[in-house]
């Protein structure tokens, strides 16, 4: 028999159990990931950083509950073996999010390019959807967010098409893409595409994509998505690639030079939603649809596509290192404000015109 005080005491003592487990669980919603000082045994909070995105995926991806989930990235190097499914348990609705993003935000006021994580994948092929590819992060909820990160292409020699960024379930909405960037290099690590994803309410805001093959593709159930205030430059094949259906979109303040295509999409299309206070910059085609009897995309110089207000005559630079380390400006727009009439970029703030 348990007495009265021992009663007492067992009570107070599962309370403070319980309220322990609440608080660890609370503080679990943000889990911290350092490449350099973490350990994939440790917590997960600021102080006690994880090592590994995957063992931090394998933390959030089993959270139940409510609210909002975030891994956040400390510089450094974060290398790939395999896909990272974000598959959680927890629901996420409009005003709740999965996100992983950077420890330093571009905006602040000493963020430089080495603060930037740069996530690189090594795998090989780990995904049949389509065709054989391999994906970087392959997004398996809606509600997800990306921001502030580097990636770079896979160098791997075994893997023809590389995504740093998929979604394949064309029912899932809103992803993310936010003050990112995407280099590739065709000699020796490819990007086939920066994001590719379907499902409606996409949204890609303040990148910069650097000598990927494509940049941005959109294919499946992709209404209502937007894509503003982003650079790319020197795509191979095709900035966009878009799906065969005509859907709401919204496109302005964005920077497109040196790329071999602007946009690719199915031949006789129509797309009602214009293309807007933009700059399309020594592009060699701007419109074409690819044929698989050719294998190649095909221009097109009657297409049926709005474009309002699309700059063609301002001279684009962009600012790339030519030193031991790159400047705080590192591939931003060396273009005044004034000069395009508006502000494109990883800065939401003015500080690439400083």
């Amino acid at each position: 028999m348990i007495k009265r005080n021992q009663g007492s005491f067992l009570r107070k003592a599962l309370v403070g159990f319980g309220f322990v487990l609440l608080t660890h669980f609370s503080a679990a919603q943000t889990y911290y990931v350092d490449p350099n000082a973490g350990h994939d045994s440790n917590s997960g909070t600021k102080g006690a950083a994880l090592k590994t995105l995957k063992a931090a995926l394998n933390h959030c991806n089993q959270i139940t509950g409510t609210g909002n989930i975030t891994i956040v990235l400390s510089p450094g190097m974060y290398v790939l073996d395999d896909k990272m499914v974000i598959n959680p348990v927890r629901m996420f609705s409009d005003s709740t999010r999965f996100t992983i993003k950077a420890l330093h935000n571009p905006d602040d006021a000493e963020w430089t390019p080495e603060h930037m994580p740069v996530v690189q994948s090594v795998s090989a092929n780990n995904s049949k959807t389509q065709f054989d590819h391999a994906t970087g992060f392959l997004v398996a909820s809606p509600h997800v967010t990306f921001e502030g990160l580097k990636f770079l292409g896979n160098p791997n020699p075994n893997v023809r098409y590389y995504y740093p960024i998929s979604k394949e379930n064309p029912d899932l909405e809103d992803l993310e893409v936010t003050q990112c960037i995407f280099i590739g290099d065709k000699e020796a690590a490819q990007i086939q595409g920066g994001v590719w994803a379907h499902g409606p309410k996409n949204k890609v805001s303040h990148c910069v994509f650097l000598e990927c093959r494509n940049a941005v593709l959109f294919f499946n159930n992709v209404e209502h998505f937007t894509i503003t205030h982003t650079i790319i430059q020197k795509s191979y094949e095709s900035a966009f690639w878009f799906g065969a259906k005509d859907v709401t979109f919204t496109f302005h303040s964005n920077v497109l030079s040196y790329n071999e295509n602007v946009m690719v999409f199915p031949k006789g299309l129509a797309l009602t939603s214009p293309f807007s206070n933009s700059c399309f910059y020594e592009n060699r085609g701007e419109v074409g649809y690819w044929s698989r009897e050719d294998g190649r995309v095909i221009q097109v110089y009657d297409a049926k596509v709005k474009l309002e207000n699309i700059k063609r005559n301002v001279s684009v630079r962009l600012i790339e290192n030519k030193d031991v380390s790159p400047s705080p400006n590192h591939l931003t727009l060396a273009n005044p404000i004034t000069e395009l009439g508006f502000a494109a970029g990883i800065f939401k703030s003015t500080r690439e015109q400083e």
